[in-house]
């Protein structure tokens, strides 16, 4: 469960980094925001790149939140069974 959440960690990072280096709606980010014709396919190869990896790290994120969700479901099962078992008797003095 700890390599997991190792896992999950690095992909949260990741994602945050990747989402930081997106250019923004408004023409600002970190990729670029020059609008001459020569630099307008690297940057959106460069932008279609980054929606990609995001999608990615997305999809991994969740499904490793689903996995980690499914793994700990099952551990709370398992410890929870004592409170299935009849409470014994009190013994008499």
């Amino acid at each position: 469960m700890s390599f997991l959440l190792v896992i999950h960690v690095f992909i949260a990072v990741s994602l945050i980094g990747v989402i930081l280096l997106q250019k923004s709606e408004s023409g600002g980010g970190l990729v670029g925001g020059s609008s001459s014709s020569n630099s307008m396919f690297t940057v959106r190869g460069a932008a279609n790149l980054l929606t990609r990896i995001t999608a990615v790290l997305a999809v991994l994120f969740i499904g490793n939140c689903i996995l980690m969700t499914v793994m700990t479901s099952s551990h709370v099962r398992q410890s929870a069974a004592f409170l299935d078992a009849p409470a014994s008797a009190p013994a008499d003095q």
